[in-house]
């Protein structure tokens, strides 16, 4: 009996070139743009971005470098910690304001709404959100 076998699934990061919306968000995944995306997202001035953070424990500077790298197009980063509100470390806390980046935590939901209205309003904002 031979056995089905898939072929190997080769995974890419997840790019959407500019800034949109969040339409929905929850059970792992989040809608933008008419297209979907399972897991976390980065959403940048440059693009929406699939973010390999499934914690707010994950948040550190390494995991922000694309926010560090875009520092001049944000003024404020609003991170989504997922279902509950979670610290972030003073110390990330202090490079992001060295870099002239402002920062809101929240749980995520709260976050794609604060997000939204923001982007809405033109503001120069970005989002870092981990997935419910």
């Amino acid at each position: 009996m031979a056995l089905f076998t898939r072929p190997s699934v080769s995974l890419r990061d997840q790019h959407f070139p500019g800034q949109a919306p969040i339409d929905v968000y929850g059970e792992g995944v989040f809608r933008f743009a008419e297209m979907s995306h399972p897991g976390s997202l980065l959403c940048l001035p440059s693009g929406i971005y699939g973010w390999p953070v499934g914690s707010a424990a994950e948040i550190t500077p390494e995991a922000l470098s694309d926010v560090f790298a875009e520092a001049a197009d944000i003024a404020l980063l609003v991170i989504g910690c997922g279902r509950d509100v979670a610290l972030v470390p003073k110390s990330l806390r202090e490079q992001l304001k060295q870099s002239g980046i402002g920062v809101e935590v929240m749980a995520t939901g709260p976050a794609v709404r604060t997000y939204n209205i923001l982007l809405a309003e033109g503001r120069p904002v970005a989002a870092a959100l981990v997935v419910i």
